[in-house]
């Protein structure tokens, strides 16, 4: 899979789903894969919009998103997940984009990086935080909803069934993508130093107080009460 298209190409994706009064989500394909990936979109305090792991939408969904406000921050949430990035900005020249400060160089291969997460302007709705025990690769997006708290993670947990393709079999099976909640094989090699320090870290988020969702770049969100389990159950992984 490419670190970033040449080129704004629209894979299959779903509709633009409303979670809560100020947060949306829509799922996207992968080139070559049957895995599925996310992207969350927040209305901030002031009416702009941060889109989190950006995805290619067909124009009606486009013109969809723009209706929902401006795009202002694009959050590209690891070196794994800015296919769509670069185009985005094109698109947008105003947005501003931000990474993890661990994940920022390669990020900023295919697209210019304005700051690390520590860096984000504060705003009432979102706040970002960076895991424990990850190499600084990764980090946490908090939302906060008139119905409550959500938080959104990106491949630090996997939270997808298996898939029977040979590449998402292998991807799922070998590599311990699925099924989720969990931590993945391929996570623990490729972004974890520090088990007990993550582990720990799941845990706490685990107990954010009014949390209503868990979000995660691949592929289901639980809602309500699973949200913690969710969590819960990842951290067992490590």
């Amino acid at each position: 899979m490419p670190s970033a298209l040449s080129e704004w190409k629209v894979l299959a994706h779903g509709p633009i789903e409303k979670l809560s009064d100020n947060l949306w989500w829509v799922w996207g394909s992968l080139p070559g894969m049957s895995l599925k990936r996310a992207m969350t979109i927040v209305r901030l305090s002031d009416g702009r919009l941060l889109l989190h792991s950006a995805i290619a939408l067909e124009d009606s969904a486009m013109q969809e998103l723009e209706g929902l406000g401006t795009p202002a921050f694009l959050i590209v949430p690891s070196f794994t997940h800015r296919l769509d990035a670069p185009f985005y900005k094109k698109r947008y020249p105003a947005l501003r984009v931000f990474a993890p400060s661990g994940s920022r160089a390669k990020v900023r291969t295919v697209v210019d990086v304005d700051g690390s997460y520590e860096d984000f302007p504060p705003d009432a709705s979102v706040r970002f935080e960076t895991l424990s025990g990850l190499k600084e690769l990764e980090g946490v997006m908090i939302v906060t909803s008139a119905d409550g708290v959500s938080l959104v993670f990106n491949d630090a947990v996997f939270n997808m069934d298996r898939k029977r393709d040979p590449l998402g079999l292998l991807f799922t099976t070998l590599l311990g993508s699925a099924p989720g909640p969990r931590v993945s094989r391929l996570v623990k090699f490729m972004l974890v130093s520090d088990k007990p320090a993550f582990r720990g870290d799941l845990l706490r988020y685990a107990q954010t107080p009014d949390l209503v969702r868990l979000i995660v770049a691949h592929e289901k969100v639980a809602h309500g009460t699973d949200a913690a389990g969710s969590l819960r159950k990842a951290a067992e992984y490590l």
